[in-house]
């Protein structure tokens, strides 16, 4: 992941197993959103695949070029 000096936007998970949540992640050194995410399920050795959608909010007066929260969409599961 990316330093701490890049910053952090809220992704929010808009379908799939985890539609409705939301989680905190790092932009990519280049200070753009990443363009997907891998996030453990609960329990076992799967994944779940989410790629970035075109929903994008900015709320910041730090980093008004930056996203605040990016909407990401389901994939895939994947299993170890």
């Amino acid at each position: 992941m990316g330093t701490p000096a890049t910053g952090t936007y809220t992704a929010k998970l808009t379908d799939g197993p985890l539609e409705g949540k939301t989680i905190t992640t790092e932009f990519l050194e280049s200070g753009d959103p990443r363009p997907r995410l891998e996030i453990p399920a609960d329990a076992g050795a799967k994944r779940y695949l989410y790629t970035r959608g075109a929903g994008l909010e900015f709320e910041s007066s730090e980093f008004p070029e930056r996203p605040t929260a990016v909407d990401y969409r389901y994939l895939e599961a994947v299993f170890d």
